[in-house]
């Protein structure tokens, strides 16, 4: 029994000459995700009315979607310019790990983004004590802390196994259940520790997240008139989108039966929260965004009088 020391990623099999149609269309995506969240971070940093709590997480969520698009779309770029894509193992655990380890930050990140609106708008009067500054910062902390801790024993259980023969993944990049498929000794150890991991590190912060929106729905709705249940939702729907969206995503994706006619509608969808969803939160988080789509403006206002001046 030899143990392989090498992975191939297939990619998107045969796409019938559209290679390169693809390529550019999922470069431009990347790109334009890039910029999106690089937007923001700066819009963020570079505002003073947008020193505050909701938009302190925001630049973490912004720096953390740029950290998980780049962790996967390169590699992902790579397997549509060649059909076999060799990955070492070693490559192949450390995409894993940082890939697993940014899913779990951004459910832990996303819980404190609902918790932070909650607070908003079920208890203002005690907003500014509780979300400080030192708050915030050891929230995000522990977000960062958390996430990059949750899936180290499950990354040691998987590739501790051994993987022969067969070293082919159906796949754009180490993901784990085409990663478990290539073992040849008992995967039960490592399936059960998956299940442990995704039940406390995702589901965990999901049931945070849910508790925080119906509290805060409830509230909203107890609010008299419409303006004021208007600016209320306002401050959280953007946020309340962006949840949907990963959350629903995800679900489809690990909830899918893992069977063999599934793998490529299984590759399909993995599309939408590793390139789509990332794309479409910047978009969400500036068109829904009051204050963010101002302080662009005027960013862009200062960026357009310094070239003229210059």
């Amino acid at each position: 029994m030899t143990q392989i020391s090498e992975i191939i990623l297939l990619g998107f099999g045969d796409l019938h000459g559209l290679q390169l149609l693809l390529f550019g269309l999922f470069l431009a995506i990347y790109v334009m995700t890039l910029l999106g969240n690089i937007a923001i971070l700066t819009v963020v940093s570079a505002d003073c009315s947008l020193h505050t709590p909701m938009y302190f997480f925001l630049g973490h969520f912004s720096f953390l979607e740029i950290s998980y698009t780049t962790t996967i779309e390169p590699v992902m770029l790579w397997t549509l310019l060649s059909a076999h894509v060799p990955i070492s193992l070693p490559a192949c655990a450390c995409q894993f790990y940082f890939f697993a380890s940014l899913v779990a930050t951004e459910c832990f990140l996303l819980a404190v983004m609902s918790y932070d609106r909650y607070i908003a708008i079920c208890n203002p009067l005690h907003y500014s004590s509780i979300m400080d500054s030192w708050g915030c910062f050891q929230l995000a902390l522990a977000s960062w802390l958390a996430g990059f801790l949750a899936p180290i024993l499950l990354m040691i259980l998987i590739f501790r196994l051994t993987f022969c023969s067969a070293n082919e993944i159906d796949h754009f990049f180490c993901d784990l259940k085409p990663i478990m498929k290539l073992a040849c000794t008992n995967t039960q150890v490592a399936e059960m520790t998956s299940f442990i991991c995704t039940s406390l590190f995702a589901l965990g912060p999901f049931i945070l997240t849910l508790a925080s929106y119906i509290h805060i729905i409830c509230t909203i709705l107890r609010i008299p008139s419409t303006t004021g249940k208007q600016r209320a939702f306002s401050t959280c729907s953007s946020h309340l989108i962006v949840v949907s969206l990963y959350y629903g995503t995800l679900g489809i994706v690990y909830g899918f039966p893992l069977m063999p006619q599934y793998e490529s509608i299984l590759k399909l969808l993995s599309l939408l929260y590793t390139v789509f969803t990332p794309a479409a939160n910047p978009i969400i988080y500036t068109l829904r965004n009051k204050d963010v789509k101002v302080a662009l403006r005027k960013l862009t206002q200062w960026h357009t009088y310094l070239v003229k001046e210059g």
